[in-house]
């Protein structure tokens, strides 16, 4: 179940959302038993002439099976204009965790739910979108560059990775930083109803990521990805 409330004040947009989930779990080897935990929270973007400014802030609670759940997430985004073809966006983004070495039973680890995980946190979904859950949580501080050479509109987003909670390995804490990825975007207008969009992306990965993820040499190895993408989109027809 849920609530959304969205409204817009002259270049402020802004909303509310309030959502129970339940999920089933082993209550007992004969027993499936059906516990709620609830998202609330609010999201805003304020468009103006040149600044784009846009925050998001979501909290969690409830409870996940027989675990009870305490955790959150914050982000900000601010975009200016410097000139009518150069752009850049500067962001930070919050996702709550915990200790690798816990024993706390809390599920202190933000979930964002039925969202489009893959536009968030890097192209190359490390986290949230692979075996991120109940994990350390992350900060993500990003820079984000828009800008046009000839008819291709470039973009490059660095990301710089690294966890707000404690990453142990042999019973030794590892360092916060996780790495640093790098995603290209171009986009070319073939015609007016087609796109054609190539992208790229390179992850430089720390030895705490290993730790953290798996696997043996991870951050010797090349970790990348590239795609080409062709959007054809027509107008059928119009009233």
């Amino acid at each position: 179940q849920y609530a959304w409330y969205h409204s817009n004040i002259k270049k402020l947009n802004f909303s509310l959302l309030a959502m129970n989930v339940g999920r089933e779990f082993v209550k007992t080897p004969t027993e499936i038993g059906l516990n709620y935990f609830q998202t609330f929270g609010t999201y805003a973007k304020y468009e103006g002439t040149k600044m784009v400014v846009d925050y998001s802030l979501y909290g969690q609670t409830g409870k996940i099976g027989n675990n009870t759940v305490s955790a959150w997430e914050a982000a900000v985004n601010l975009g200016y204009a410097f000139t009518p073809k150069f752009k850049a966006t500067l962001g930070y983004e919050f996702l709550s965790g915990k200790d690798q070495n816990s024993t706390s039973t809390v599920v202190k680890s933000f979930a964002p739910l039925f969202g489009t995980n893959h536009a968030f946190n890097g192209f190359m979904d490390y986290f949230y979108v692979g075996n991120h859950a109940n994990s350390v949580g992350l900060n993500d501080l990003t820079l984000k560059l828009e800008f046009p050479i000839k008819k291709v509109n470039l973009s490059i987003a660095p990301h710089l990775f690294s966890a707000p909670n404690k990453i142990v390995s042999g019973g030794v804490e590892q360092d916060a930083y996780l790495g640093t990825e790098i995603d290209l975007t171009a986009v070319y207008k073939v015609y007016k109803d087609i796109t054609l969009i190539a992208g790229y992306s390179q992850m430089f990965a720390s030895d705490s990521m290993v730790v953290l993820k798996g696997g043996t040499g991870l951050n010797d190895t090349t970790n990348n990805w590239a795609y080409l993408m062709v959007n054809i989109n027509p107008q059928v027809f119009s009233t």
